[in-house]
């Protein structure tokens, strides 16, 4: 098995490519370990293929993964680590704004026996309110409900023992929460902080649709934390909450029928409907705790249904060998 796994996902990062390649390279050669880059072209539309293909043809080392169209980040990691063979995977964003010479800092704390070294943007140089005041935010609020206190959750800088990745399932936006999952099998996490380079070339793919999009996974990731193993002490609590409601109001309006000869039709037929709500929405909320306790066991079935879609893969058997299509 290789040493380590550098995965990278890349979108219309034509620019940038050959040049993180070639430090990419040469960081992992001065580092003297057995090594291969994995770059995932997460579909895009402009020659970020034609240089993958072209690297691929000539470095043996060159695992290119072309998926059919643009899955997002999350998809495109998923990708680069179920292609990856190393026994440790570094994942980075492929716009240079990660800077291949802080590898060796994740390398060391790999070394000492982390399973998981996450990068830290300790000084950003990004806009204020645009990027770095919603981020601490959101780093805040991840920190709280998670119970994992690093500092920065967005920065896909991260290194990764493989048999943690594998316990990990990917989807949505969930590649930030890495940490915050594998916590819950028991990963030891350490923090490193890390160089923030503007980007040079190509344009920022950031956008404020995901931080919505991060808002719900957040929540999900709360609630998967919580309750994976126990969904019916959720839904059961709320469902319990609701029946002890309606039967409260019912039991009142039974007294007003029974004591004082009370029209509840009448005087409180708004709140005997209230009351048939409360009653039916504990019960739902009590059959789909049911439902989640019968469908715990497929969680830790090791078939999962990869959330992206795979073009073609490019990778040499060896020097002297072609590339298989």
């Amino acid at each position: 098995m290789l040493k380590y796994s550098i995965v990278v996902p890349l979108h219309n990062e034509a620019e940038n490519v050959t040049d993180l390649y070639a430090r990419l390279k040469q960081v992992m050669e001065i580092n003297g370990e057995t090594f291969e880059i994995v770059l995932v072209d997460d579909g895009s539309s402009d020659g970020t293929f034609h240089l993958l293909r072209e690297i691929a043809a000539v470095d043996s080392r060159v695992t290119v993964v072309k998926l059919r169209r643009n899955f997002g980040q999350t998809a495109g990691l998923a990708a680069g680590f179920d292609h990856a063979r190393g026994e440790y995977i570094i994942a980075m964003d492929g716009d240079l704004q990660h800077d291949p010479a802080d590898i060796p800092i994740f390398l060391e704390k790999i070394a000492e026996g982390y399973d998981i070294v996450s990068g830290w943007r300790k000084v950003r140089i990004d806009n204020f309110w645009l990027r770095r005041f919603p981020s601490r935010i959101a780093n805040w609020l991840m920190a709280k409900l998670s119970g994992v206190d690093i500092h920065d959750f967005g920065t896909t800088f991260k290194a990764y023992r493989r048999e943690i990745l594998e316990q990990v399932p990917l989807y949505g936006e969930l590649h930030r929460f890495i940490p915050a999952l594998a916590s819950w099998h028991g990963a030891s996490i350490v923090e490193v902080p890390i160089r923030n380079i503007n980007r040079e070339h190509g344009v920022s793919h950031y956008g404020i649709s995901r931080t919505f999009r991060v808002f719900f996974d957040l929540l999900t990731i709360r609630f998967l934390l919580k309750y994976l193993s126990r969904p019916l002490h959720f839904f059961g609590t709320l469902g319990m909450l609701s029946i002890t409601g309606g039967l409260g109001v019912a039991a009142w309006l039974g007294l007003e029928k029974l004591l004082h000869q009370a029209d509840v039709m009448t005087k409180h037929g708004p709140l005997l409907i209230f009351a048939t709500v409360l009653l039916l929405a504990g019960l739902n909320m009590l059959a789909v705790g049911l439902l989640g306790e019968m469908q715990v066991r497929h969680y830790h079935e090791p078939s999962r249904r990869a959330p992206y879609s795979v073009d073609r893969v490019l990778r040499a058997q060896s020097e002297e060998s072609t590339i298989t299509d």
